[in-house]
């Protein structure tokens, strides 16, 4: 009888193919040549190591300030670490650069191409964020945004049940049939989380058009929770097959085979995802046209946190806005890339070059994270810096708290970013949205509960320990 340990004798690998392995082979009374043939057919693929040296990546950017370049560097480290991942076949990197994660993590204003894999990770979990525009035409920006207050929903959770919006049947269908999707919560959230906006950049914008002089509403936000839930799964997934064929590549990176099982029905699953994300806007837009009484004149939406495909090859877009038609089926006007809530929205269109690899940027990026920047503004009063940085425009919070982490300071320079647009030939700006106000989530932590209980316990802890130091000092004297 053949065991395990002949087959480690033989030089052969252990693993789960172990077991069916030699269930066959004794079943069938296999030995010598014939046996070695026969594992030679079902023992795994060697391991997949990393590249030697780190892809080449196109750089479409440049450092006006120290600061600029500190993030640039960071950026441009982290791209050539990843850039090693078996899969990659070429990169780039935008304007709006800047680091989303430990070194060898896809920045924000990152493409990477790989050949016949999925990255999760590369998309990471706000699957699917994006931007819509209607044009309202000559409604008044001001009644826009008033009306929009009232129907948008930002911060955690969802719509209560009384609030909904209908859910299409075939997005439910083809959650159902997806492995990937068809979970109870997965379905839940599909439902609670439509026509709401979650937090951070996300926005409501109105602006007026500098060519037209027409109102636009524009939309900014992701999947939600149900691009997070796929996120996560498709992780794991990813994290099975690195273990299996490429342990040397980091987590972040894992893929997914496309042409696996595994690969298709994840790639349903992302299509399906941005059925779901495209809706979540047309429910906000619709709902609030509804409400106006006005027409839609125009209308147009692109992600920019995707994976796109082109024959056997995945282009993963982490901030990147899509400009080559083979990239979006039901293109209907050109691109939309915001960049804070005091600068107007820019409406691009552009063509496939080879820097570009057929993306622009998504908006401005920042040089410092949202800690680093809050701290920078920390000798300043809260309501001084709104005000100061908000002058002219009719900026709201969603929550009545401010969150200094997203107001224009907090992003690169916009008039740099634009600059840089045309500089590195990555698009052609046709049309600029004038900013007249916008609504985020604001600083909805705050009051979040767990906050609330944190600054409860703290305060008690606080309390006893000045009680026990007064006793402490009533026993001494």
């Amino acid at each position: 009888m053949i065991t395990g340990k002949d087959l480690l004798d033989l030089g052969f690998k252990p693993g789960k193919w172990f077991k069916e392995a030699l269930d066959y082979l004794n079943a069938n009374g296999l030995e010598g040549e014939a046996m070695l043939a026969y594992l030679e057919t079902v023992k795994p693929a060697p391991f997949i190591p990393l590249l030697e040296r780190p892809v080449g990546f196109y750089e479409n950017i440049s450092a006006d300030t120290v600061e600029e370049q500190e993030n640039i560097d960071y950026v441009k480290k982290s791209m050539n670490q990843l850039m090693r991942t078996p899969t990659v076949v070429t990169g780039a990197i935008m304007p709006d650069a800047c680091p989303a994660g430990p070194v060898g993590t896809i920045p924000v204003g990152g493409v990477v191409v790989t050949k016949n894999a999925i990255h999760p990770g590369m998309h990471s979990a706000d699957i699917c964020c994006s931007v819509m525009l209607t044009n309202l035409g000559k409604i008044d920006p001001k009644t826009a945004l008033d009306i929009a207050q009232q129907i948008t929903h930002f911060g955690p959770g969802g719509r209560p049940a009384e609030n909904q919006f209908p859910l299409p049947a075939e997005i439910v269908a083809e959650f159902e049939t997806n492995p990937f999707l068809n979970s109870e919560r997965s379905l839940k959230l599909a439902r609670e989380h439509l026509g709401t906006q979650g937090d951070g950049n996300h926005f409501l914008y109105i602006g007026v058009s500098k060519n037209t002089g027409e109102t636009m509403l524009v939309t900014h936000h992701g999947s939600r929770g149900v691009g997070a839930v796929l996120y996560g799964n498709g992780m794991k997934v990813a994290d099975f097959f690195r273990r299996e064929i490429s342990p040397e590549t980091s987590p972040e990176n894992a893929w997914i085979p496309s042409e696996s099982v595994e690969g298709v029905n994840y790639w349903n699953a992302l299509q399906t995802i941005r059925k779901w994300t495209k809706q979540n806007h047309l429910c906000l837009h619709d709902a609030i046209i509804g409400k106006l009484g006005a027409a839609v004149q125009q209308r147009y939406w692109n992600e920019h946190n995707f994976v796109f495909k082109d024959g056997d090859l995945f282009y993963h877009a982490k901030g990147a806005t899509p400009l080559d038609p083979k990239f979006m089926p039901d293109i209907t006007g050109p691109r939309i890339i915001p960049l804070n809530m005091a600068q107007p929205i820019l409406i691009v269109e552009g063509e496939t070059n080879e820097n570009n690899l057929g993306f622009a940027p998504h908006g401005a990026g920042r040089n410092l994270s949202r800690t680093k920047h809050k701290y920078s503004k920390i000798s300043q009063a809260i309501d001084d810096v709104f005000a100061e940085e908000t002058h002219g425009i009719d900026a709201r919070f969603y929550f009545n708290r401010i969150d200094i982490s997203e107001l224009p300071s907090a992003y690169k320079n916009a008039a740099e970013v634009k600059r840089q647009i045309s500089h590195f030939k990555l698009a052609t700006i046709i049309d600029e949205i004038m900013p007249y106000g916008c609504i985020m989530a604001g600083d909805w932590e705050q009051d979040a509960p767990w906050r609330k209980k944190k600054l409860a316990k703290a305060a008690a802890l606080a309390a006893q320990v000045a009680t026990d130091s007064q006793t402490d000092g009533s026993a001494t004297t």
